[in-house]
């Protein structure tokens, strides 16, 4: 059970972005005194539009801004800063203020919950997250709270915490889990064919050399697998050591290759095949391919399918609950400064209204190019 956090349901910004040109200074909105600026708006949308599925699809929102996605966005993005406003005219209202000192104490909690501050660092270059933005995000989610501290209380009992166990019970159950440590060696076919034929060295090599050089760099990374494999079967104790030194997955190899419990959904299918077929204190007999490369297996653990006891989550649920209370307060507080305040559109493409209307229009469009394809589809067919 992991609360929500608040920031992610605000979507508050940590910066102010500064205009940069005449465009980008460019008042769109006004929030009772305070304007919000087109380059404000470009800056989340930029934000917005480059992460997930739109940018896996590699779709450019921005070439067409009568697009349906682009709209949506749009609505979204000017209902965020109108809130993001109101909420920061009302912080400095109140004077609250967040300190280094704060934002540290913050860090500290959650690297204490982490096990280490290098699982964090980890976890943020994964996510492609500096060190700079996650304390500035940090920032305002301490802002947050402070000001839903003085909106009114989010202390949790221990009868509603016990209340929500019972109501929500089938939460708490798990499947048959096991704990495991990996070393990984990662093979990416593709990686390793961009970075051969990114040296010089290789610029005459036809297609049929290229991956010639790949099958042997993979066989290579194979033979290092093997070796790794023999002296962790030769001296399991060694294997933490090993996972530190070698694991070329880094959010676990600074843990000795710890992965923690896992049930078989949760790891790619050869992974949990094998690691379910191996006895605890046991090393997986043979290497496990995957598509992220050669795995080595070391089960340390296993756990019966059940249901986390009341005691063991009652903190989650504690942290949870008290989340969801801050949220609400939150809410009620920026419906209520929304009816009070003053907004004009300065830009009224930026008008939720009209913005609407796109969306209306954009529907329709498209229902009407699907009627015509579907048309010319059976005038084909004949």
């Amino acid at each position: 059970m992991r609360g929500k956090k608040l920031l992610a349901t605000l979507a508050v910004s940590a910066v102010l972005f500064a205009g940069c040109g005449l465009k980008s200074g460019e008042a769109i909105i006004k929030v009772n005194d305070t304007k919000i600026t087109q380059g404000q708006f470009d800056e989340m949308f930029d934000k917005q539009a480059n992460t997930g599925m739109i940018k896996a699809l590699g779709i450019d929102l921005k070439s067409d801004k009568n697009n349906f996605m682009y709209l949506l966005i749009k609505e979204r993005i000017v209902n965020e800063l109108i809130i993001k406003t109101l909420l920061e005219q009302e912080i400095e209202k109140r004077g609250i203020k967040v300190t280094n000192e704060d934002v540290d104490k913050a860090i500290k909690e959650i690297v204490d919950k982490l096990g280490s501050k290098d699982q964090l660092d980890n976890i943020l270059k994964q996510n492609g997250i500096s060190a700079n933005q996650f304390r500035a995000d940090l920032k305002e989610e301490v802002k947050m709270k402070k000001l839903a501290s003085e909106l009114g209380s989010s202390a949790v009992s221990d009868v509603e915490a016990k209340n929500f166990y019972n109501k929500n019970i089938d939460k708490f159950k798990h499947p048959e889990r096991v704990r495991a440590s990996h070393i990984l060696i990662s093979v990416n076919p593709e990686e390793i064919t961009k970075i051969i034929k990114s040296d010089s060295k290789n610029k005459s090599l036809d297609e049929a050399a290229v991956k010639a050089k790949v099958d042997e760099e993979i066989k290579a990374k194979e033979a290092k697998a093997n070796q790794l494999l023999a002296e962790v079967k030769k001296d399991p104790t060694q294997f933490a050591k090993l996972a530190k030194e070698n694991s070329e997955d880094s959010a676990t190899a600074v843990k000795g290759g710890d992965l923690g419990f896992f049930a078989a959904k949760e790891m790619v299918p050869e992974f949990s095949a094998a690691a379910f077929s191996t006895k605890p204190s046991m090393v997986h007999d043979k290497l496990v391919r995957s598509q992220y490369g050669y795995h080595i297996i070391l089960v340390t653990d296993r756990a019966t399918a059940g249901t986390d006891p009341y005691e063991k989550v009652q903190s989650d649920i504690k942290g949870y609950l008290q989340n969801q209370k801050q949220l609400e307060l939150i809410d009620n507080l920026t419906e209520s400064l929304k009816k009070q305040a003053k907004i004009e559109y300065i830009n009224s493409e930026y008008d939720p209204a009209n913005v609407q209307k796109g969306v209306q229009e954009s529907i329709k469009n498209s229902a009407e190019l699907a009627k015509k394809a579907k048309e010319n589809a059976e005038k084909n067919k004949k």
